[in-house]
């Protein structure tokens, strides 16, 4: 792209509608849907996410751990068959409505002067910002969050409630008893999702609490029942809305080559390639690049190592 050419903004991708918030603000680009990529044929899947690369030349898929496994099949397939390393596929550790507020805030981000591979990987340092819970009318069949055996004999009782953060660090608390869910210890927003419970709890007694700075509403994505192992719940997610402290986050880590595909990245892997750099010298760049709490693999040290290990 020449000088004074506009930039096309990298593509952000979910794998259903329901995951594609409406805007944060008028930058927020809007959502590549790629709508049931395991049901149509590939030969469409393929050539839809062509299109997407060709049109941004870069693409980022954000779904949810609860998509189907033949979903996840199938992007890994299309990737490979296109053989390109412009498409990257993020699958953080968030539940359903977490994973659309972090799909937004890229979507917000890619509107700045964010090279593809900063973008990707700001999806991992921005995830620990996100704190997601949900109220649950059951705890019985709760898999990503530790549950006693007090909590599974409670959830038998009728008009049991439960409040659950599932992410940054996992929490459970009677709702009614003296416990509280803790909260994240900087000014966010929250967003509520409700399902089959009254979302009473969550706006009256939970956001209060977490001093949240504002309070939205978002339709239930349809894969949180399978999730939340129920579908008497109401979802919730306090996050960081503003574009300006996004961007101040993310240019405050310090950039990398990828020592593999050469594309710029922050932290310690590239979501593109999935190769990780070589261990920084001891800088100053690298106490940011700790802050983001991932551990540090080994790096590939040599091209032709990481050619053999890929194929």
């Amino acid at each position: 792209m020449g000088d004074g050419e506009p930039r096309v903004p990298t593509a952000i991708a979910v794998t259903s509608a329901d995951m594609a918030l409406p805007p944060q603000d008028e930058r927020t680009l809007p959502a590549a849907v790629l709508q049931e990529v395991d049901r149509r044929p590939l030969e469409q899947v393929l050539a839809e996410l062509q299109t997407l690369v060709d049109q941004h030349g870069h693409l980022i898929v954000v779904c949810s751990q609860a998509v189907p496994v033949s979903v996840e099949r199938r992007l890994h397939t299309v990737r490979a068959l296109l053989e390109t390393d412009r498409i990257a596929l993020f699958r953080p550790p968030l539940p359903p409505l977490g994973i659309a507020v972090l799909a937004r805030q890229l979507r917000q981000l890619a509107s700045c002067d964010l090279s593809p591979g900063v973008l990707a990987s700001a999806g991992r340092l921005l995830t620990h910002y996100i704190h997601a819970g949900a109220l649950l009318g059951s705890v019985a069949r709760l898999d990503h969050v530790p549950v006693t055996l007090k909590a599974h004999a409670r959830s038998w009782v009728p008009g049991s409630q439960f409040g659950v953060v599932a992410h940054p660090a996992p929490q459970l608390v009677k709702v009614g008893s003296e416990g509280a869910l803790h909260g994240p210890e900087f000014g966010t927003w929250l967003l509520v999702a409700q399902g089959q419970l009254p979302s009473d709890w969550v706006t009256g007694t939970l956001a209060p609490s977490w001093r949240v700075q504002g309070l939205r509403e978002a339709a239930l994505p349809a894969e949180s029942a399978h999730w939340w192992g129920t579908g008497r719940l109401t979802e919730f997610c306090a996050y960081l809305p503003d574009l300006s402290v996004l961007y101040q986050l993310v240019t405050s880590v310090r950039q990398s080559a990828c020592h593999w595909c050469g594309i710029d990245v922050i932290g310690d892997r590239c979501v593109f390639c999935s190769a990780t750099p070589p261990a920084y010298d001891g800088g100053s760049g690298g106490g940011r690049d700790r802050a983001l709490g991932h551990r540090r693999d080994p790096a590939l040290g040599h091209r032709r190592e990481r050619r053999a290990l890929t194929g």
